[in-house]
């Protein structure tokens, strides 16, 4: 090799110069004037030494020279000038040949008198170049023209297309003696690693040089391909929705531009300007304007959300991980709504522990108030009148809810007490040491200061899972306060109130909620429900669960309820669209139904059921006075001095008009008397009258005043009883029920509807010529005829004992004429079932037999067995006020419904009526026909022989 000496210059990292190439790169002021020095002394332009540095810059590692360099010519040089002192000094180089450092082959780091200045170092050229074999330089020429096809098909620009073009001519007649300086020119011009051509620059040999440049260019092609298949991928999936948002932005551009001509002009905007709407208040614009500050603020707000949640729980971490990918995905793609849509729900649950974004004021909390179990049994009574055994189970689960709340509450004070003496203790050997330590005394430092509720710390996420209650479950028929007995609950609390409505769901989906692969998916009920509450332990009332839908193919929407409503599972309730565990543990729920028929039973298991059968007439006298009649007064435009009902008149609307065990029929027969009188009073007051003379006329207040014409007009306020039918019509219930008669073969029995009221209901049966049969009549179902041909096998069995046969052989419908027993009981439209009626009709049977009436003031119910026992039933509170409501004023029934009555109905009903309870049906003929009125046959003493 030729050695020789040159200046060096070093390149910084990574910046290189192969052969054949040209560029300028700035250079220090001291290299700057050291190589205006050379061109100063030298007669043509001086030749350097251009050396890269091989590792990046840092604080850690020295740089240091690479081995290999480029003998470069100074082509031009540039001072700063004297506007511009600060501009650094520009030098632009032509690589000639490469030339090897000794000085680098040496050592490995940078001399320091290179780094600072240009000296001058031994260097060493490469030998003669031979001639590549005609092999590599054949697969040169072919990895090259590939590139280069490749690079001028990507290419936007015409010139630089045609420079391509020329590239390739000249490649394909280039020598072999001549390729390694097209590889060199080539490499040198397009965008490759700096590794590739640091190694092209190290190798010297012109066989390695061009098989590196040769796989350089396979490289480079396959990059350029992949490439370009991505973009054209991207930009054809793409290009919908960037026009769709483009033509968004101008749109929004347009309208405000508009917006603001319209303001500097003073006129409203004509319909056929892009409008919104007018502006409005003093923000001179409207809300619904698509403003960009309008969806920043969003934005912000959403991460404010995100951001205020709990460190390190699920739901934080589902939000980080949906706002990045949001941030990824174009804002007018569809990805981008869904997922903003997810994290707009996410974050607007009250997930335990999450940070207020408002300074919270201080909230008082009834439920450690000393006078709270005062203030909610007034709550109930104000709300409600009647339902002591109800509002007795409410006061005790308010007392539990209160005494564990204070319970948790003093247990974390004593954890926080424990935990701050620990704290406090130092350890030994520290102590020691601490004693001995001289501490600098910082007087701007701030001592700590002990908050109030430093102690109480921030609950668990299971914290307050011991602050729960039975799930509750009022079972009643319509209009008995089962939905406002929830939102006393909820006041009385003082936590927000929500209702589902869960009636006609059929949907599993509607509860968990729709994943969000479907289209238009969203949350379940109660998601939704816990988000306008906006707190974690809201009150929440399943409405009508017994009407929910059964199990079909969209799932059973029941068994969903047993995760929500059952307290061992709730704390980790998972809704689908949702996808994190949410705690529902801290919910108080309350559940109402009609019935418990349809209800299945692990959904029941999981309720502390609480009956609410009906009100007597005397709470609904009540109930009409203190709420009813004044809510209609007050929606109908009259206050109390324009009307007022008489205690007859109320009693014969509540008798008459109404039967059901609930007040809504009666509301609505008061609201028609009110809107009665709204529209005397209309007219009245539209004729010129005045409200100011007030007089007494037969004992109803009477207000008179002269009308414009001269006639006399008078308002009467007080309603009586003869004119309701005036008002409300004729009666639905005329005493149907009331006028009974005593007849051979008609008894009285209890029944209840199927909204839950009670109520009697007549057995009849004739006897008519037959074979001696029994017909049944009067849409009766399987038990209810069962239990008829019970009670006739009774009466046959027993019919010698009554004194209907003269012998015990005798069929009574065969002797002494062939009859049939017709047995009807009315109202046929309705089904009609259940074995209650068992001895009535076998009272019916037996005064249809003997000619002996039952009175009419008597009615009865029980099931019965072949042995004559009386067996007890259900229904025993609604079945004694619908015969109460029916004015009966003696009931029969079974020995074993003894203990429902006394815990269940009411003490003036139990006051008012007489109670037979029977165990055989001996006992209930007695109790029925009236001691000795039927003749019994003694019985016959049999004797038997032992002989």
């Amino acid at each position: 090799m030729a050695s020789s000496k040159l200046p060096v210059l070093v390149l910084p990292h990574p910046i290189l110069l192969l052969p054949t190439s040209r560029f300028t790169v700035p250079v220090s002021q001291s290299i700057g004037e050291a190589i205006l020095a050379l061109i100063d002394e030298s007669d043509a332009l001086p030749v350097l030494a251009a050396v890269p540095i091989v590792n990046a810059p840092s604080d850690s590692t020295a740089p240091v020279l690479s081995e290999w360099g480029t003998a470069a010519r100074v082509l031009r040089m540039v001072r700063p000038t004297l506007r511009n002192p600060r501009q650094p000094y520009l030098v632009s180089l032509h690589g000639l040949s490469r030339i090897r450092l000794i000085a680098a082959s040496d050592q490995n780091s940078l001399p320091p008198e290179l780094a600072a200045d240009l000296s001058l170092q031994d260097i060493e050229y490469p030998p003669t170049e031979r001639i590549p074999s005609r092999d590599t330089v054949d697969k040169f020429r072919h990895s090259a023209l590939r590139l280069l096809d490749r690079l001028a098909r990507d290419s936007t620009q015409h010139t630089r297309k045609e420079n391509y073009h020329k590239i390739a001519n000249m490649l394909e007649d280039i020598t072999s003696s001549r390729a390694p300086w097209m590889a060199d020119v080539l490499v040198g011009s397009i965008d490759g690693d700096y590794a590739d051509k640091l190694a092209i620059l190290s190798t010297p040999d012109t066989e390695a040089r061009l098989k590196l440049a040769t796989d350089l260019f396979l490289k480079q092609t396959s990059i350029s391909e992949v490439s370009k298949k991505i973009a054209t991928a991207v930009d054809e999936s793409l290009s919908k929705q960037q026009k769709e948002f483009f033509l968004r932005q101008q749109l929004a551009a347009i309208t405000r531009e508009l917006h603001a001509l319209t303001r500097s002009n003073g006129g409203p905007l004509s319909n056929s300007t892009l409008s919104s709407s007018a502006p409005s208040d003093n923000m001179g614009g409207s809300e619904l304007d698509d403003d960009e500050q309008h969806e920043a603020d969003d934005m912000a707000d959403l991460k404010r959300r995100i951001e205020a949640m709990e460190v390190g729980s699920e739901e934080r971490k589902m939000g980080v991980r949906e706002w990045r990918r949001l941030k990824r995905i174009p804002q007018g793609s569809v990805e981008n709504g869904v997922i903003r849509s997810y994290l707009e729900w996410l974050s607007s649950i009250p997930w335990p522990n999450s940070t207020p974004l408002t300074p919270e004021t201080h909230i008082s909390q009834p439920i450690k108030d000393k006078t709270f179990l005062a203030n909610a049994r007034a709550q109930l009574d104000a709300d409600h009148f009647g339902l002591e055994k109800i509002k007795k189970r409410l006061i005790e689960y308010l007392a539990v809810v209160r005494l564990k709340e204070l319970n948790v509450e003093r247990d974390a004070r004593a954890e926080a007490r424990q935990q701050g003496a620990a704290n406090a203790k130092p350890v030994p050997d520290q102590a020691e040491n601490a004693n001995k330590a001289v501490v600098p005394y910082d007087k701007n430092q701030r001592r700590p200061v002990s908050s109030p509720d430093a102690g109480r710390g921030k609950p668990g996420r299971l914290g307050k899972k011991g602050v729960k209650g039975p799930i509750l479950l009022f079972v009643g028929p319509p209009g008995t306060g089962k939905t406002s007995l929830g939102q006393s609950v909820a006041k009385a609390l003082g936590r927000p109130f929500q209702r589902i409505s869960l009636g006609g769901v059929r949907d599993e989906a509607e509860i968990r909620g729709h994943r969000r692969t479907y289209v238009a998916s969203g949350p379940g009920l109660i998601v939704q429900a816990l988000r306008k509450a906006g707190r974690v332990d809201a009150v929440m009332l399943l409405d009508e669960i017994d009407k929910i839908g059964q199990s079909n193919f969209h799932g059973d929407p029941g068994a969903a309820l047993l995760e929500v409503l059952d307290p061992e599972q709730n704390h980790t309730f998972n809704d689908h669209y949702i996808n994190v565990p949410i705690d529902l543990s801290q919910i108080l729920f309350i559940c109402t139904a009609n019935s418990l028929e349809t209800i299945s039973a692990p959904l029941l298991d999981r309720c502390e059921i609480i009956q609410l059968s009906g009100y007597t007439y005397d709470e609904k006298m009540h109930i009409a006075r203190r709420f009813l009649l004044p809510k209609q007064l007050q929606a109908n435009g009259l206050n109390e001095s324009h009307i007022a009902l008489t205690e007859p008149a109320l009693l014969h609307i509540a008798t008459r008009y109404t039967r059901e065990a609930g007040v809504r029929s009666l509301e609505r027969a008061i609201g028609g008397v009110v809107r009665y009188k709204a529209v005397e009073w209309a007219e009245f007051m539209d004729e010129g009258g005045e409200a100011h003379d007030v007089g007494q006329n037969d004992g109803a207040v009477v207000v008179a005043e002269k009308t414009e014409i001269g006639v006399k007009r008078a308002y009467r306020r007080v309603v009586e009883e003869h004119e309701i039918e005036k008002i409300l019509g004729i009666a639905r219930w005329d005493g149907e029920e009331r006028e009974r008669e005593e007849r051979r073969g008609v008894v009285y029995g209890l029944v209840v509807m199927g909204q839950g009221e009670g109520g009697i209901l007549p057995v009849e049966t004739i006897a008519v010529p037959g074979t001696g049969r029994v017909k049944l009549t009067g849409s009766l179902g399987d038990v209810i005829k069962e239990s008829a041909e019970l009670a006739l096998s009774w009466v046959k069995t027993y019919a010698y004992d009554l004194c209907i046969t003269n012998t015990r052989a005798q069929d009574p419908l065969k002797v002494p004429d062939l009859i049939d027993i017709h047995l009807h009981l009315p109202s046929g439209a309705q089904k009609k079932d259940g074995p209650s009626a068992g001895v009535a009709m076998t009272c019916a049977f037996v005064s249809l037999l003997t000619g002996a009436c039952v009175p009419s003031n008597i009615a009865m119910t029980g099931e019965i067995t072949l042995r004559g026992r009386v067996t007890p039933v259900g229904g025993i509170k609604e079945k004694v006020l619908g015969a109460h409501r029916a004015q009966v004023t003696k009931v029969i029934l079974p020995w074993a419904n003894r203990k429902d009555v006394e815990h269940d109905v009411a003490l003036e009903i139990r006051n008012e009526m007489e109670f037979v309870f029977v165990r055989t049906v001996r006992e209930a003929l007695e109790a029925a026909f009236g001691k000795n009125t039927l003749g019994w046959r003694r019985d016959a003493l049999l004797m038997e022989s032992r002989l």
